[in-house]
Formats: C-alpha cells, sequence, structure tokens
C-alpha cells in the first residue's frame, strides 16, 4: 500500500494513495484502530455511516479487520430515501445491512424508517436518538456536486437548527444515484429524503471521508479550495476537529 501525496487544508488532512483498493484498507485500518482507542477510554461508541458505492471497498475492509468490540458500538445511518418499499435493495439500511450492520455484531444499530408514516415525526424520532449522546465518529463520502449525506447546495445549512430533516433531492443528487448503478433511469429515484444535517454530521469528534473516482475529482478540488458554505457543503470538513480524507488518484487528479 504506497501513499502517494499527504496534504492537509485547514483542519483536514487529506491523503491520496495508489488505487481505490489502497485507499479503502488505509482507510479501514486507520479507522478501526481509532474505534479501539476510543474504546480504551469509553465504555461505548457511537458512529453514523455513510451508504452509497463509493463505500463498498471500504465497507468490506473494516469488516475484515480484527480486535474491534464491535458490541459496544452503537450505529447509525446518515440518510434515507423516503417512499421506497421496506425490502427495496436500493434503501440505505438495507445497504448497510448487507456491507456491514449484518455481519458485525453491533451494540444496537438505529434505523431511518423512510416509510414512517410522518415524515417529520420521524425526523424527530431519530434526532433524538442521535441526542442522547455525543458522535464519536463519522465514516462519510463526498457527491458528485458537494453534498454530505444528502445536504446538497440547494438544501444545507451550515447553522441548520434541526439535526435530521426531510429534503427535496434536488437532480445531480437523483442522477449520481443513476451513474451508481443503483437505479436504472432518473424517474425512478426517489425524489425526497430524509438526511441528518450539516451541523450533526460537523458535530462528531472524529471524520474519516472516504472518496473514491474520476466522477468525484471536482467535487474534491471544491471540497479543498471553495469557500467554506453551501456551494460545496463538503467544505465543512475543513473545520471539523479530526478529519481525514482518503483519495485515490483518480479523485485526486485535479488537486
Amino acid at each position: 500500500m504506497a501513499l502517494m501525496k499527504y496534504l492537509t487544508k485547514g483542519n483536514l488532512s487529506v491523503q491520496i494513495h495508489d488505487t481505490r483498493q489502497a485507499m479503502a484498507s488505509a482507510a479501514a485500518k486507520e479507522g478501526a484502530a481509532l474505534l479501539r482507542r476510543l474504546l480504551e477510554k469509553q465504555e461505548t461508541v457511537r458512529v453514523v455511516f455513510a451508504a452509497a458505492p463509493s463505500q463498498n471497498e471500504f465497507l468490506e475492509a473494516l469488516c475484515q479487520v480484527p480486535h474491534v468490540d464491535w458490541s459496544r458500538v452503537t450505529a447509525f445511518h446518515m440518510d434515507e430515501y423516503v417512499g421506497l418499499r421496506p425490502d427495496a435493495p436500493q434503501g440505505f439500511g438495507n445497504f448497510l445491512r448487507r456491507a456491514i450492520f449484518d455481519r458485525l455484531p453491533f451494540g444496537s444499530v438505529h434505523y431511518i424508517n423512510g416509510n414512517a408514516a410522518d415524515t417529520d415525526a420521524e425526523c424527530e424520532r431519530y434526532a433524538a436518538l442521535l441526542k442522547e449522546a455525543p458522535l464519536d465518529v463519522v465514516f462519510l463520502s463526498i457527491g458528485e456536486n458537494g453534498h454530505i449525506a444528502f445536504n446538497a447546495p440547494s438544501t444545507a445549512d451550515l447553522e441548520d437548527p434541526k439535526a435530521v430533516k426531510p429534503v427535496v433531492l434536488d437532480p445531480i443528487c437523483r442522477m449520481q444515484q443513476v451513474h451508481d448503478g443503483c437505479f436504472p433511469s432518473l424517474d425512478q429515484v426517489p425524489e425526497t429524503a430524509i438526511t441528518l444535517t450539516v451541523p450533526t454530521l460537523a458535530s462528531a469528534a472524529h471524520h474519516l471521508c472516504i472518496v473514491p473516482a474520476r466522477a468525484k475529482a471536482n467535487a474534491v478540488k471544491a471540497a479543498l479550495e471553495a469557500p467554506i458554505g453551501t456551494t460545496c457543503p463538503a467544505t465543512v470538513l475543513r473545520v471539523c476537529s479530526d478529519p481525514v480524507l482518503y483519495l485515490d488518484q483518480d479523485s485526486a487528479s485535479l488537486l
């Protein structure tokens, strides 16, 4: 595993790796080490996971790393579509079940219900779970338009008073799901979702952001170089307390 380059921007440490697999392996190794360190100091660790094809290699590698007491880890996910059938494979909770939640013995896993009869009440329910204790770690990525979770430029608020909220998905967010192979066409991608807000995500003590692929190169460049704000919501990573951005050569190609 050859580390190609290391740089910093604000509080954000950036690692550029030879390949997507090397990037994922490094993030998994360092993420697991972080969890072990936290578990040495506290009884439980609260972790938020992203659900996206960009996370496939990372989540697979994380499942293989030994000596993490997952029974003391409480897991959340950061967003969910509204209105998909409960067993839809594109559902983010279902994605994470397959990728990690059903493969490791988590202490508890909290799912967002995208089929709740009252979406606002579901947002409040999930927000209450998140607020029971501070978030320790967020494993995330960056979308093609700089979104984090479903906080796109059109819906993001860096000072959002809500912890969790419903959003109307902009066309770029929806089309990314087609590009990723999750849906065959744009008209099949849901138009609304529930998302953790930017302040909720940013409140965590540690962030590991795993971003492969050339399709993310513009967003990565903006995250590092654009003014901090909603034009590229991922810019907020530069003011988080302990963020690390993991890139491959493709996603770093415009740096």
